[in-house]
């Protein structure tokens, strides 16, 4: 090339090599172990989520022991893990613990909302269960103002299916046990022979079996196998735990799903932990929850908790 193309043609080159698209700085990569141990009840979705985020930052891994709604609290009073899913609120107990060890509160979000659902085998004839009847088939102690319990089906003006009423439920590590107590037996205690299971899963399977059974479980986990029953108020009407019931806490037996945090108060999330939170408040984490059967947040309560976490407030 001439010295005079060449003085011509550089200044050129270095002009286009400057006016092309610069490639986007690549965001630091976020890597690290998310412990999380409680729910049951959450332990699909949690675990879904925890797939979306790796798929988001391949670096991260959700690591999870489904042991029961109680054995978060301990977990998190411990430091053996920062995430405690839970299917109902800490108690005051548990909250005074977590204080005494840690100097401040545990950091309390509502991520999804969920329903207990009373099940039938699918050819049993019920439809509905007033709570009183309801206290009478599960509870020996009756606090709901029945005056007699009922054990055998033929109590409740059933023909078939004939003989005693075989009861199935969750054990007592569970939340979904606790709400169920508390509000279906208005605080009541549950008969010596229930038969108990650590998930709502093996509770519907059971019932499925046999024609006999009743059981109660989360509204995310019934099959073909099993009805669920509506809840009959005073005035006879009949109240079935559709999403928007459930959104809005009309059904009684509605719940939030929660996680627990163990987030000093003035610090930031840890990026990990940070970045499965933004997954889980944002309109992509919201639809997993739908398709797992549970119900979203109102959208003012996802972008409330949001604003609380210093997350962005578009909600990816």
């Amino acid at each position: 090339m001439s010295a005079v193309l060449s003085r011509w043609l550089v200044p050129w080159l270095l002009l286009v090599v400057l006016c092309l698209p610069q490639a986007p700085a690549r965001a630091e990569e976020i890597a690290g172990t998310l412990g999380a141990v409680g729910s049951d009840t959450m332990a699909g979705l949690m675990l879904r989520w925890g797939e979306a985020l790796t798929r988001q930052h391949p670096g991260i891994r959700l690591q999870l022991q489904a042991s029961g709604s109680a054995s978060a609290p301990p977990a998190l009073v411990a430091g053996t893990t920062r995430l405690g899913p839970m299917s109902r609120p800490m108690n005051e107990a548990e909250r005074r613990a977590f204080i005494e060890r840690h100097g401040y509160p545990p950091r309390e979000l509502a991520v999804a909302r969920d329903a207990l659902v009373v099940v039938v085998h699918r050819h049993n004839p019920l439809e509905s269960l007033g709570r009183r009847e309801l206290d009478a088939i599960f509870s020996d102690s009756r606090r709901c103002g029945a005056r007699e319990g009922i054990q055998r089906w033929r109590q409740l003006g059933l023909d078939r299916p004939e003989g005693r009423i075989r009861l199935h439920g969750r054990n007592a590590a569970s939340g979904t046990q606790g709400l169920f107590r508390r509000i279906a037996l208005c605080d009541g205690h549950f008969r010596p022979e229930i038969n108990e299971y650590p998930g709502s899963a093996a509770v519907v399977a059971a019932v499925a079996e046999d024609p006999r059974a009743i059981g109660y479980a989360g509204l995310n986990h019934l099959t073909p196998g099993v009805k669920a029953l509506a809840r009959r108020d005073a005035s006879g009407t009949r109240h079935f735990p559709d999403p928007e019931a459930v959104r809005r806490g009309d059904y009684a037996l509605s719940r939030d799903l929660y996680l627990y945090l163990n987030l000093p108060p003035g610090e930031s999330l840890p990026a990990a932990e940070r970045a499965f939170l933004d997954l889980v408040l944002s309109p992509a984490g919201q639809a997993i929850v739908e398709e797992l059967g549970f119900v979203a947040l109102p959208e003012a309560r996802r972008l409330r908790q949001r604003r609380g976490l210093a997350l962005d407030e578009t909600g990816r």
